[in-house]
């Protein structure tokens, strides 16, 4: 009597066609979404959810801009700075953005390296992105003061629609204290990195598994995504 046959490990059946295949393809037995860690996917959740909040204040800006009577204060006026008896529109802004663009390049590779379990790579590269980011709030600071200082308000400016000052305060602060935030959250796990607590196991706030630097890489998803956003605000406020 011949032996039953046995049956393949793993049968790969076709996949359907139409939408049954794009179903199929997005669906929650896929692998790409088994093999994400329970703290990555809640990073990923939390920046969907600041995804709405930004997107909901930008609409209202623009709602406030082109629903308004009154001109629009123009950026390269109001953004302009005089150095050495030079008007230059838009320098600040432009140093700003720089700034925060290449921190992205730091972060991402601070993530490369505390991949390759190179701590102390990593801790420099984070601690070089947090000074970019501190940078960043400290330009920030100079101009709000500066608009402050020649007569912007939330509810009114000397160069045309109040909507102006309402929106610029509630959207740059809001961000701001994202990039302040993302600042502090880089210094607590550059020392961490610094220390060796993710070689050793040591007990504590954001510390992972033994020789896992995931937390890195979900610190460098929040960055980037604040750098994102600063893009559209860097659009809508100082090139429209």
């Amino acid at each position: 009597m011949s032996a039953p046959m046995k049956k393949p490990a793993a049968e790969t059946l076709p996949r359907p066609a139409g939408l049954a295949g794009l179903a199929s393809d997005w669906a929650s037995d896929q692998r790409t979404f088994k093999d994400v860690s329970w703290g990555k996917a809640m990073m990923w959740i939390f920046l969907l959810s600041d995804t709405f909040v930004f997107g909901c204040f930008l609409l209202a800006y623009m709602s406030a801009r082109m629903s308004t009577s009154v001109p629009w204060p123009n950026p390269s006026e109001v953004f302009a700075l005089e150095i050495g008896g030079t008007h230059m529109p838009l320098i600040l802004i432009a140093i700003m953005t720089f700034v925060l663009i290449s921190s992205s390049g730091t972060m991402a590779m601070a993530v490369n390296y505390g991949y390759r379990r190179d701590r102390r790579k990593t801790a420099a590269l984070m601690l070089l992105t947090a000074l970019f980011g501190a940078a960043f709030v400290g330009m920030q600071a100079f101009e709000w003061s500066k608009l402050i200082a020649e007569g912007v308000r939330p509810w009114g400016n000397p160069w045309g629609a109040a909507q102006f000052g309402s929106t610029f305060f509630m959207i740059t602060g809001f961000h701001g204290t994202h990039v302040t935030f993302g600042v502090i959250f880089l210094l607590i796990v550059a020392r961490k990195v610094w220390r060796g607590d993710f070689e050793t196991e040591r007990r504590g706030f954001f510390t992972s598994r033994k020789g896992r630097y995931e937390i890195v890489e979900i610190t460098g998803l929040y960055w980037h995504f604040v750098d994102l956003v600063w893009v559209f605000i860097f659009a809508f406020f100082y090139l429209w």
